[in-house]
């Protein structure tokens, strides 16, 4: 996978909208690899997006799958109460907590069926059965971990490669279990650190994400011995892009803090400092899905609104120096900036 590409950058799996075909087929055709998000989506929905990608691009693509965890026990009824005014701002009621598999046995006999080349997967470990199963129809298989244990059980199931995610990452921290008392769900790792622990640990080809945005950092990943880098802050902007036109604004106007929240979804993640975010934070449960549905109307209001105040606004420590426009001229700059960091850093060498 990654000796064939260009330039080793990778458009992360950004659910839930922002990463979208027209995404992924822009940064394939500039010669690097795209993932589509399958998290949140019907097993349909999911077959329709591989096929609209596949329209746009005859170049191998990805598709990310998250696992389901084990059902909270956590009471809710606090976190459900907090946000009936925000709700009612918008005119809506506070959505049905309830925990799903996100249907993730229909989307894994999707991915099957269509052989898609890659296929990744979030918040925990597929079966050493649904490894066989993607591996009989030559799929390369990677697990997102962020922790040198994640990447040793990762491996003993017969990953292909692991993404290795450092806590500058926007969106959710893809630790395998949450630590409820703790607000980034344990131990977290910058990504440099927790490429040195994991590549202490395997020989497995890694790729790099978490606050990836500038051609340097790029540079910096692989000289650590990353095979790949993954970007998906610095995607965000991009003309292809699926991201609501609230958090763009958000986003290039800067300014806004960063911090992980279980406050929209129960499970630690990553995004811009908002009004929810900042108020309801310290007593969010530990309760995922569950609370992504009691909060998904909210959210869908205050997008509709246009308004940042309620709305998960996932992005990296470093989205203030993330650029816009069409995502090739993204990914162009991104390998100059690379290459020239490479001729710099060389130079210092001697």
């Amino acid at each position: 996978m990654f000796e064939r590409l260009r330039f080793p950058v990778i458009v992360a799996p950004m659910a839930g909208g922002p990463t979208t075909p027209a995404l992924v087929s822009a940064v394939t055709a500039a010669g690097g690899f795209g993932f589509l998000g399958g998290g949140y989506l019907t097993a349909d929905a999911l077959g329709d997006l591989i096929a609209r990608t596949a329209e746009l691009t005859a170049e191998p693509f990805g598709v990310n799958l998250f696992l389901p965890g084990a059902p909270s026990v956590a009471d809710l009824s606090g976190h459900r109460e907090h946000l009936l005014a925000e709700a009612r701002r918008y005119g809506v009621e506070p959505g049905d907590a309830h925990w799903d598999d996100d249907a993730y046995p229909a989307k894994l006999d999707v991915v099957v069926e269509r052989r898609i080349p890659v296929v990744s997967f979030t918040f925990g470990l597929p079966s050493v059965d649904d490894v066989a199963r993607l591996h009989e129809v030559g799929s390369l298989v990677i697990v997102t971990v962020t922790s040198p244990e994640e990447a040793d059980l990762a491996a003993a199931i017969g990953a292909d490669a692991l993404c290795v995610q450092g806590f500058e990452a926007g969106g959710h921290r893809g630790i395998f279990a949450d630590d409820p008392v703790h607000p980034a769900g344990g131990e977290t790792y910058g990504l440099l650190a927790a490429l040195r622990l994991v590549s202490a640990v395997t020989d497995l080809p890694l790729i790099a994400t978490g606050g990836l945005v500038h051609g340097a950092d790029v540079a910096a990943v692989l000289v650590a011995g990353a095979a790949a880098a993954q970007l998906g802050t610095a995607f965000l902007r991009a003309d292809e892009a699926g991201t609501q036109p609230a958090q763009q604004r958000a986003l290039a106007e800067g300014g806004r803090k960063t911090a992980f929240t279980r406050a929209f979804t129960g499970r630690p993640a990553r995004g811009l400092v908002n009004r929810v975010l900042a108020e309801r934070s310290a007593d969010a449960p530990s309760a995922y899905p569950d609370v992504h549905h009691l909060t998904r109307p909210i959210r869908a209001a205050a997008a509709k609104a246009g308004d940042p105040e309620a709305m998960s606004m996932w992005a990296g420590q470093t989205y203030p120096l993330a650029g816009a426009g069409p995502a090739a001229e993204i990914f162009a700059k991104l390998e100059r900036e690379a290459r020239e960091a490479f001729s710099q850093a060389s130079k210092r060498l001697g």
